[in-house]
């Protein structure tokens, strides 16, 4: 049996269309968020993310950072987990890294 649906009305002209309510995961500041930048495989690299990364937030650990090498060996991929404090902070650290030419993908 096909499922029914609920009658459409018309949107009244000159009324805005009305936008689907899409909920965002929620995050509970402070926590702990992994950030991950792909680039060339170059020597430099990791320690770029992670001074991008450092003027949002305290410098992470040794061992929260790590870095892997695509199978080919021209791309690494760095990840770094930080104490986040707040939305603000990690749409900052996402601005900064998308902005610098060696970053092609963040996420």
């Amino acid at each position: 049996m096909a499922e029914s649906k609920p009658p459409s009305r018309p949107i009244p002209s000159g009324a805005p269309a009305p936008t689907p309510e899409v909920s965002e995961p929620v995050l509970v500041f402070p926590c702990r968020f992994p950030i991950k930048a792909m680039g060339l495989a170059d020597a430099s690299f990791e320690a770029l993310v992670v001074e991008i990364v450092s003027r949002h937030a305290p410098r992470p650990a040794e061992a929260d950072v790590s870095a892997r090498l695509s199978s080919g060996g021209k791309w690494v991929s760095v990840t770094l987990t930080i104490q986040a404090e707040s939305r603000a902070q990690l749409d900052a650290i996402y601005c900064d890294l998308t902005a610098h030419e060696s970053v092609v993908w963040v996420l």
